[in-house]
């Protein structure tokens, strides 16, 4: 295979795996009923004018299955953090008690565990939608490579590699899928 290929085939692979860490990132946001740090991600805290991630203004604990406390660096922002969680609209209900936030994480429902299950899998076709895009794109790149006195025969050999890595990835979003489906499902 000649260098030119070589380079498109792992810049794709490169592609492919930032693809796959960022559907990972989407799928850990998805609450499977447990309580977890991560679930609070996405939240920002007015802080002194400035939004703020929630994990920069307090700790975020976890000491049981269903409850996630907060703990704010200053005791001014347990306002601001307990609307900035209203106010995300994660479907929780902070409880100030004027020292720490507390999140009770109620179970889920079977319908919302459905839900939630539709959703997961609607982020894993959007990871397979990105790989089959960087599939595209890489074929496109190596085609072009003829003007450069690639071969026929290289290129073919290069869109082999393409499409082998691309079925790979599909594989590893799918086992992501089905590990948070198994986890939401999990009463």
């Amino acid at each position: 295979m000649s260098e030119l290929i070589k380079k498109q085939v792992d810049d794709a692979k490169a592609s492919m795996e930032k693809a796959i860490a960022h559907t990972d990132s989407e799928l850990t946001k998805i609450r499977a009923g447990k309580a977890n740090p991560s679930m609070l991600d996405d939240v920002t805290v007015d802080y002194y004018g400035t939004a703020t991630p929630l994990s920069q203004v307090g700790s975020v604990n976890t000491p049981d299955a269903r409850t996630i406390v907060i703990q704010p660096w200053e005791k001014s922002l347990l306002g601001a953090i307990e609307k900035a969680i209203k106010e995300a609209n994660l479907g929780l209900n902070p409880q100030n008690d004027g020292v720490i936030i507390r999140i009770n994480v109620p179970p889920l429902t079977e319908e919302r565990r459905r839900d939630l299950v539709k959703k997961a899998k609607g982020e894993a076709e959007t990871g397979k939608i990105a790989i089959r895009n960087i599939r595209k794109d890489a074929n496109e790149k190596i085609k072009k490579l003829k003007t450069e006195g690639v071969s026929e025969d290289e290129i073919k050999v290069g869109e082999g590699e393409i499409q082998k890595l691309t079925d790979a990835y599909i594989v590893k979003i799918d086992q992501l899928s089905d590990v948070k489906e198994k986890d939401i499902m999990t009463v």
